[in-house]
């Protein structure tokens, strides 16, 4: 029986501490079974076309699962915090593009392009390697961001001194060596357009004066950011090169939304992406041609001519149905130069069929899922922007591309992420995968250790 008077004392109970689990263990796993199934689809495509596994099918296996290995390595030791999905997402991906390309190549042994862009695909995980083990923090990129810019508008420039290649000044081509500058000038624009975002977002949010329902900014805060993205198009419309000009301005969009929270800039973006495109499919000849094929896929078949390449690539989906016709068992190789670049989502749509193309879109949908997860978990702007911005890079790319090859939008020369032929593209994809694991560990890792109720 306890006295009047006395005090009764409580033992406190420590806090619980907070330890979130890394999961590299599954991210591992599941590189195991994507580099398997970029094995199967290998000799699946030897067994179709020669009824034999390909000589160099574990030698295929054995370098993308080094490369693979190396990667996860990467990870493991510099951001173990990191999301298990976003690097093996990318190895399947680059393992069913070169699959499908080692596909193509059996029909053309004059090109081969497989060899050459295994190359590619190696150079862009070590630089994924190099990106992971070196950038410590993302935000140390804030630093950079005008001299990201400037460098951006170089490379933008570059090819107008170069010979067009297809109707588009896109390409540097010096003694049989080739490199697409705008791939890398579209990740050193999202690291600039997030870095000013980020510093400037309270007064494009709030300063200047109200249209309607549109609060715009001042011009000098809007001023330097508008003009870079000006200058950008203005020098992708000279190269012809459309479909890059689109996800710029794409991009522009998202972020001016993702900075500010208002939805007025969407409706603008979409208008004035809308003029611009009629403006320039009138004027400009090569834009103009690829409308008109747009418009009347068939009409050269009317004509006696011959199906084009877009009456082509609609060929091969419809006899692809839904399950496909089997690896290797298809005849996308009709479409022509572009069945390894432009239009290799074709040849995914007439072998894999619906199913395959749906899978393939699931993919990118949930690597885009996880950057935008990564970038909202994150209390810093320029993390959070900089994620969106490149996860939105994904996203619109795949867009462009798959309404293209399908005939829902013009076609626009670009090269599907990581699947088509192109070293620039693979190596700047890997670029943004490091960058996504980079921000998605600090993401995650901001919560370890936290102090629990």
């Amino acid at each position: 029986m306890i006295k009047a008077g006395t005090t009764v004392v409580r033992a406190k109970t420590p806090a619980a501490v907070v330890r979130l689990p890394r999961r590299r263990g599954i991210e591992l796993a599941l590189i195991v079974l994507a580099v398997l199934l970029s094995v199967y689809g290998y000799c699946g495509v030897g067994l179709a076309k020669n009824g034999t596994v390909p000589p160099g099918a574990a030698g295929y296996g054995a370098g993308l699962g080094v490369l693979a290995l190396l990667a996860h390595i990467a990870v493991r030791l510099r951001a173990p915090y990191a999301d298990p999905l976003l690097l093996p997402i990318g190895v399947l991906l680059n393992g069913v593009g070169l699959v499908l390309i080692y596909r193509l190549d059996l029909e053309t042994p004059g090109d081969r392009a497989a060899p050459t862009q295994l190359v590619w695909s190696t150079l862009g995980i070590a630089l994924f390697i190099v990106v992971v083990l070196l950038l410590r923090d993302h935000r140390v990129l804030t630093r950079y961001a005008y001299v990201c810019v400037a460098a951006a508008m170089f490379l933008l420039i570059l090819p107008i001194f170069f010979p067009a290649v297809n109707g588009a000044r896109i390409w540097i081509r010096i003694a049989g060596f080739s490199i697409q500058p705008g791939e890398f000038a579209k990740v050193l624009l999202a690291v600039f357009f997030a870095a000013y975002l980020a510093a400037n977002r309270n007064a494009l949010a709030y300063a200047g004066r109200r249209v309607w329902r549109l609060q715009l900014p001042t011009g000098r805060v809007l001023g330097p950011i508008v003009a870079v993205w000006l200058l950008s198009v203005g020098v992708l419309i000279l190269e012809r090169d459309l479909g890059t000009s689109l996800l710029f301005f794409g991009l522009f969009v998202v972020l001016l939304y993702v900075a500010t929270g208002r939805t007025g800039w969407i409706a603008v973006g979409l208008l004035l992406a809308a003029l611009g495109a009629v403006a320039v499919g009138w004027l400009e000849p090569h834009v103009h041609s690829r409308v008109e094929d747009w418009l009347h896929p068939f009409a050269s078949i009317e004509a006696g001519q011959g199906p084009n390449q877009l009456a082509q690539s609609l060929f091969s989906f419809a006899a692809g149905g839904i399950l496909g016709t089997g690896l290797g068992l298809g005849h996308s190789v009709l479409i022509g130069f572009a069945a390894k670049s432009d239009f290799i989502l074709a040849t995914a749509g007439e072998e894999l069929g619906l199913a395959g193309l749906a899978a393939l879109f699931l993919l990118y949908a949930l690597l885009v899922e996880r950057g935008y997860r990564a970038g909202l978990a994150l209390r810093d702007p320029f993390g959070r922007l900089l994620a969106v911005g490149l996860a939105s890079i994904v996203a619109l790319q795949v867009f462009v591309i798959a309404g293209g090859v399908t005939g829902l939008i013009p076609l626009t020369g670009m090269a599907m992420p990581f699947l088509a032929q192109g070293g620039s593209s693979v190596v700047t994809n890997w670029a943004i995968v490091a960058l996504l694991i980079r921000v998605s560990d600090s993401a995650r890792s901001q919560y370890d250790g936290q102090v629990g109720s």
